[in-house]
């Protein structure tokens, strides 16, 4: 029986010449990736081991992220014990204020990551760069310890669902939708510990920002990892961004699938998660009158250029409606600077909504637009879960930027074009 992307890629790394679905293998990593909530765990449990040296200053990345600038005593110690860390192993790729970028944004932005890799993050949604081609996937900040030490880390081979893409979206869809469509279709467990695999002559209609969102957004549905073929669109991506060679895997013929399933990206329409699970959607169309408190459009999942432009182009010339506070967040200082260069910025702020320097900020109820009680956020984030950005007796829904930009203007949920 054939090998899928993923189980060639862990074949690959482990020095096998096949793996199956079950089993268990020890593969060579190419990168090692922590934040500054999880880095500091996994640097403390560093400090009972043995050995003490990193396998390699030039595979390990550190991103402050999650609640930088600062927001607290507790974060600045946390960023500062990474960053004394970073000095001490002479670390190559640590990201801080003013270089930093929301972490999923950010590497695939620095070249860190190609086609063929195969790469751990002490962050849940590490899943993101199989959209390049690689084996991506998020792990716990103990298995980050022993990862910066050996280089290597264990894995159960995960069987495989294969999603085949077909026809073109229509004008307002994109990556969000096409992922909640699925997550709504399988469940938060449809995947679990499962490669979720895109093929289908429909990718070629998806850019490199729709492909970031949905294998961002795998782990909502429990998979393993995402991952998409590496066709033109993903070299040309990588060859802009990176300078390290890449290598391609193609899944064979007679790779076995536990399921196949037939997305026409031609029939999806935009769509929305409902509180209190990512797999709780309904097209904007279904939502009713469910008025709104706070948009928020960025995050690891959706503040990428692409994401930034759908929604200035719902809110040029328009207000953000009265009572609603539109929080808008680029993912990196390079989205940023694009955004301001062309001319994004001012949109924002001439429609009432604020720009905040990259962060991950609200996504976690971190900082940055934590909702009280009874509020209601309709958001560009990954996660809907019961207090996940604040208050428990708050609300979120998930959307794309630009079903997030119109709700903004409309004050309540409402599908692009709508919102006037």
């Amino acid at each position: 029986m054939g090998m899928t992307m993923t189980q060639k890629i862990l074949a690959a790394h482990a020095g096998l010449s096949e793996v199956k679905a079950g089993q268990l293998i020890e593969a060579d990593l190419d990168l090692v990736l922590g934040n500054d909530i999880t880095s500091p765990v996994a640097i403390n449990e560093m400090k009972k081991m043995n050995r003490q040296t990193v396998f390699d200053k030039d595979k390990i990345a550190l991103v402050m992220d999650h609640f930088i600038p600062n927001k607290d005593i507790k974060s600045a110690e946390n960023c500062k014990c990474c960053r004394d860390f970073a000095c001490r192993h002479e670390i190559s790729h640590y990201f801080d204020v003013g270089e930093m970028g929301i972490e999923h944004a950010l590497l695939p932005e620095k070249g860190l990551v190609v086609a063929g890799d195969a790469v751990i993050g002490a962050d849940s949604h590490t899943c993101t760069y199989g959209a390049l081609g690689a084996f991506s996937t998020g792990v716990g900040s103990t298995d980050m310890a022993a990862a910066m030490v050996t280089g290597k880390a264990w894995f159960k081979v995960p069987s495989a669902i294969r999603f085949e893409l077909v026809g073109k979206p229509s004008k307002w869809v994109s990556g969000k939708d096409v992922i909640l469509h699925i997550i709504g279709m399988i469940g938060v467990d449809g995947a679990l510990y499962r490669s979720m695999e895109f093929t289908g002559e429909g990718i070629r209609h998806l850019s490199m920002d729709d492909r970031f969102t949905i294998c961002n957004m795998a782990i909502e549905a429990g998979g393993k990892n995402g991952i998409f073929p590496v066709d033109d669109t993903a070299i040309q991506y990588m060859k802009e961004h990176s300078k390290r060679g890449f290598s391609v895997y193609e899944a064979d013929a007679d790779a076995e699938y536990d399921e196949t399933y037939v997305i026409d990206l031609s029939e999806l329409k935009p769509t929305v998660s409902f509180p209190h699970l990512p797999s709780n959607t309904k097209t904007v169309d279904q939502a009713g009158d469910i008025k709104i408190d706070q948009a928020v459009i960025g995050s690891c999942t959706n503040g990428r250029i692409g994401d930034i432009r759908a929604a200035a182009k719902i809110l040029k010339g328009k207000k953000v409606a009265k009572g609603v506070r539109c929080i808008v967040i680029p993912a990196t200082q390079s989205i940023y600077l694009q955004a301001m260069r062309e001319g994004l910025l001012e949109i924002f702020i001439e429609a009432g909504a604020v720009v905040s320097t990259p962060t991950c900020g609200p996504c976690l109820g971190g900082y940055m637009g934590i909702l009280a009680a009874g509020e209601r956020c309709i958001s560009t984030t990954n996660r809907n879960f019961v207090g996940r950005m604040g208050h428990v007796d708050s609300e979120i829904y998930l959307a794309s930027p630009a079903v997030a930009a119109a709700s903004a203007v409309a004050g309540k949920i409402t599908a692009p074009g709508d919102e006037i």
